[in-house]
């Protein structure tokens, strides 16, 4: 089949790759001229299989509450009149119950591991190289209160055969040895040891054009208008340059992605949340991180990329503004600087993104109402760490083959009830 896919960020272009290998002629259009230029181009850095939780979680509300009202917070609500958002928001607040926690975590949990074994074959096979690094993730608690709220994840981890280990301050050290220069108070760690770090950007770059090599056509400065339908079927793209025919489309636009399927009767439910980040040349390795840090305090990710500290974190509804305040910086830096001072903060870079989430955490992957249109949009924090298995899954399911997990309740049907 000819499938025209969406969008050119990670999920984009893994798509592509698996499509690619699955025997299918690939054309990828994206409005940017190059690979993983929007959201893709400087996240957090981390490949959390195993840190890997829905935000929406019992006592969120409560604490959304405390977060508004703190210097630092790791959660920032600009409220707008968008119906969009007040729905999304309110069909997040309802799942915020223990139950749908435990569902929605364990539906990630299969996706992010499964991506971990289909990002170690592609490894192996292609010898892909991006500052990777695999030494885990250490989750850090500043309190005790938090290390007993980790208790619910330490479940799930369990109960889905995923590798973990609590740390006292003293472990936590021996995991990070930089830690021991700082003063800050923390009173314990959950390490994660199967999670990796990376750089989302280098890898994008290069699977891109390995996908190149492979056939894959990649269309740059090509802005999508609408997708095409005929007789009850996805039939092509229309572009700002004239039309693509495809016999199947994927749509892997990000936050971007609603707003296109909406005329072909799919509702859905993605919306933007902004993140922020530093890029921070590490000059004292004694003091810089050896792997990704996760400072539970303020959700702010803090992960080694060869001779840089990518940091990463806060979560900003405000509908689709990119604009880069002074205050969410002084946040990173805040916690960076706090943990880790072995970087060089004047010249650090300061990039924002808007991350595409769902009201359950879960991505939506696989067919929609319409004959050959398909979605792979909604990882949210975790689209680097859910990409590989995301786009292998996708493939298997273009294909009509059986996929290796299990997808049932990872597409849009799960929103019909």
């Amino acid at each position: 089949m000819r499938v025209v896919v969406l969008g050119a960020g990670v999920i984009g272009v893994t798509s592509a790759w698996y499509l690619s290998r699955a025997g299918h002629e690939v054309v990828v259009l994206d409005r940017q001229d190059g690979p993983a230029l929007e959201t893709s181009f400087a996240n957090a850095g981390e490949v959390s299989f195993g840190y890997c939780s829905p935000w929406a979680a019992p006592g969120i509300p409560r604490k959304a509450i405390q977060w508004l009202m703190m210097e630092h917070a790791p959660l920032v609500l600009r409220p707008k009149l968008d119906p969009a958002m007040l729905r999304w928001m309110a069909q997040m607040l309802l799942n915020c119950t223990a139950s749908a926690y435990a569902r929605n975590k364990s539906r990630m949990l299969r996706l992010s591991d499964y991506s971990r074994l289909c990002l170690a074959e592609l490894r192996r096979d292609t010898n892909i190289v991006y500052d990777q690094r695999m030494k885990g993730t250490l989750q850090l608690f500043r309190t005790q209160a938090q290390l007993d709220a980790s208790l619910k994840d330490q479940k799930a981890l369990r109960a889905d055969g995923i590798p973990f280990e609590v740390l006292d301050r003293d472990g936590c050290i021996r995991a990070e040895p930089a830690l021991e220069h700082t003063s800050a108070t923390f009173v314990g760690g959950l390490q994660t040891p199967q999670d990796e770090t990376g750089d989302c950007f280098k890898f994008t770059n290069a699977l891109a054009e390995m996908a190149q090599n492979r056939g894959v056509a990649f269309r740059w400065g090509t802005s999508v208008r609408r997708i095409r339908a005929e007789n009850g079927r996805a039939s092509g793209v229309e572009t700002e340059t004239g039309t693509v025919e495809a016999d199947a489309v994927v749509a892997a636009l990000g936050s971007h992605s609603p707003r296109l399927v909406a005329e072909h009767g799919v509702r859905l439910p993605v919306y933007p949340v902004k993140g922020y980040s530093l890029t921070i040349p590490i000059v004292d390795e004694a003091r810089a991180p050896e792997s990704t840090v996760m400072d539970e305090t303020y959700k702010i990710a803090i992960t080694r990329l060869g001779t840089r500290i990518r940091v990463g974190g806060m979560a900003e509804i405000s509908g689709f503004t990119n604009d880069r305040p002074e205050r969410r910086r002084r946040t990173l830096e805040h916690s960076v600087g706090d943990l880790f001072p072995g970087g060089d903060l004047s010249r650090a870079a300061f990039w924002s993104g808007l991350r595409p989430m769902t009201p359950d955490g879960t991505p939506v992957i696989g067919a929609t109402k319409l004959k050959g249109l398909f979605l792979n949009t909604g990882h949210g924090t975790l689209g680097w760490t859910m990409s590989c298995g995301s786009g292998k899954l996708l493939a298997d399911l273009v294909s009509a083959q059986a996929p290796e997990i299990d997808a049932r309740d990872l597409g849009m049907a799960r929103y019909a009830r």
